[in-house]
């Protein structure tokens, strides 16, 4: 097992450039940066229209270092097939090429050229922010927006839905790996990414990603609060690596503790959950019961 990157060992070079348009606070930028050290030099990124494009900024005044091709809404993923083939047309294979969108452009609009490469199994990365909204726009619910969280176009009720799982939807596509990771533990990022990179075909990375103005908190909470959806076992840190699941970081250790936060203390940090009833709230905490009853099942 590959040992574990710490803040010591890090590498020290920086592709991004000092400032940027995010929002104070935003967990995206902290993902960016981190996520770029772990991609390296030799990397193409592909970035529909999201709060990334935004982040990044427009040439010949973007933050990012490294180059990238912004594409519409729906293409991220075939652009990434075009990419690929284009450099090895070009002899020049050894670069890397990620698909880097939101969660409105992978879970919802982007899912077909998704499903499509990861059912080829095209050669790339594929990373997706989630903030659980179309944050971009005007705070607009996604299939990723939990159940009963208010936003622009849910004001009165919450959203009625429950989250669309999109890890288990790319899982079931028998790709060689799939893991969720957090803008709130940024180290089991880098390394996550760094395994990605070093196996074949399409893979994908699920990155929970706090937003201050999107959910709701003060900028100065977002590590917090992001740490706080992994301890109530709202968000899971996993891996599925060849077919196999397994709990990862701090999630495999409160296994080991058999003892989560409840869920309330995560869910009050936000005002995005201002309208949930007791009963919601319960019924929230019964699904993460059951759910994390079969992971202590599993481990025994």
């Amino acid at each position: 097992m590959a040992a574990k990157t710490t803040i010591l060992t890090l590498p020290k070079e920086e592709f991004v450039h000092p400032g940027n348009r995010a929002c104070t606070g935003c967990g995206l930028s902290i993902a960016y940066r981190i996520g770029l050290k772990a991609l390296g030099s030799d990397t193409i990124l592909i970035v529909p229209p999201s709060c990334l494009t935004v982040l990044q900024g427009l040439f010949p005044v973007a933050s990012t270092k490294l180059p990238c091709l912004n594409v519409t809404f729906a293409s991220t993923a075939a652009a990434a097939t075009g990419m690929l083939e284009a450099l090895k047309a070009q002899g020049r294979e050894h670069i890397k090429v990620v698909g880097w969108a939101g969660d409105g452009g992978t879970a919802d609009i982007g899912i077909q050229a998704l499903s499509g490469a990861a059912e080829r199994g095209d050669d790339f990365l594929f990373l997706c922010y989630d903030n659980e909204g179309y944050m971009n726009t005007g705070v607009q619910r996604s299939g990723t927006t939990p159940r009963g969280a208010v936003t622009a176009n849910t004001p009165i009720k919450g959203k009625m839905q429950q989250k669309k799982d999109v890890p288990a939807i790319m899982a079931a596509h028998g790709i060689d790996y799939v893991a969720t990771a957090s803008s709130a533990y940024p180290l089991d990022l880098y390394d996550k990414i760094k395994k990605a990179l070093s196996l074949q075909g399409t893979k994908y990375i699920h990155i929970h990603t706090p937003c201050p103005p999107g959910w709701g908190f003060e900028p100065r909470y977002a590590i917090k609060i992001g740490r706080l959806a992994v301890e109530t076992g709202y968000y899971d840190l996993y891996e599925v690596e060849k077919g196999e699941f397994r709990l990862t970081g701090a999630s495999e250790k409160l296994v080991e503790k058999r003892q989560l936060v409840p869920v309330g203390e995560y869910l009050k940090t936000q005002s995005r959950f201002r309208i949930l009833t007791p009963e919601q709230v319960a019924d929230t905490q019964a699904r993460i019961d059951r759910k994390w009853g079969g992971y202590y099942r599993t481990n025994e």
